[in-house]
């Protein structure tokens, strides 16, 4: 069945995977994201210009998008600093862009029949994470997957995944040395695929039992077993 998704940050890294298998599904997308530069897809995809950090005018960017049947919460952004050396300004985008706006999407989708709600975590929200602030902020989020999927009640099924790092820019903003421990840490050696990634948060907006709800489905290769 065609289905509306909307996705944040559906023009890069993860996001980008995900439009590729929602628009080889044939389903129709929408991205909200800052910029659309560089983005191949932009004939097939109805794209939204927004910074979402912005939270207060979310809402009016969806008004004119009268039903959405999935929503993906993947933007996000991690900064890898010392805690004592965090400006406000990034402390609040950092709580905005990765925990204030998901929340804020869920609420204003679930007034347009949404069904599946899918959030893109972090592990750095389950283990005592350097970057404090975003561990922060993906706790928060998972939090709120579990929250949310119990006030819908079954009306709408939400779960998240908690990724270990990915292979995508963001990678780039934690320092080699972390990096290097981290493979250290994992069984195969390598991080995961944006692709991986991907497929597994496809899975849980598709095609997961709806038993399965208020879940977060760890992508770590064994780095934090449970």
């Amino acid at each position: 069945m065609k289905q509306r998704v909307l996705i944040t940050g559906g023009n890069k890294g993860i996001g980008l995977e995900l439009t590729k298998m929602f628009l080889a599904s044939d389903h129709e997308v929408i991205v909200i994201a800052r910029d659309f530069d560089g983005f191949v897809h932009a004939d097939r995809v109805r794209c939204i210009v927004h910074d979402l950090t912005d939270v207060d005018a979310i809402a009016e960017k969806l008004d004119a998008i009268k039903n959405v049947d999935v929503l993906i919460n993947n933007a996000g952004i991690m900064y890898s600093l010392p805690y004592d050396c965090y400006p406000n300004e990034k402390i609040e985008r950092m709580l905005a862009l990765n925990l204030k706006a998901p929340v804020k999407l869920m609420e204003l989708c679930a007034q347009k029949g949404v069904r599946r709600i899918v959030n893109n975590a972090s592990i750095a929200g389950q283990i005592g994470h350097p970057d404090v602030w975003y561990g922060i902020a993906k706790a928060g989020l998972i939090n709120a997957t579990r929250s949310f999927a119990k006030i819908f009640a079954g009306k709408i099924v939400v779960n998240a995944v908690a990724p270990s790092p990915v292979e995508t820019d963001m990678l780039e903003t934690i320092p080699v040395e972390r990096r290097e421990a981290f493979l250290k840490s994992v069984i195969t050696g390598r991080f995961a695929t944006a692709e991986e990634v991907a497929k597994t948060i496809f899975w849980l907006a598709t095609e997961s039992p709806e038993y399965i709800n208020g879940t977060t489905v760890d992508i770590n290769n064994g780095s934090f077993p449970r």
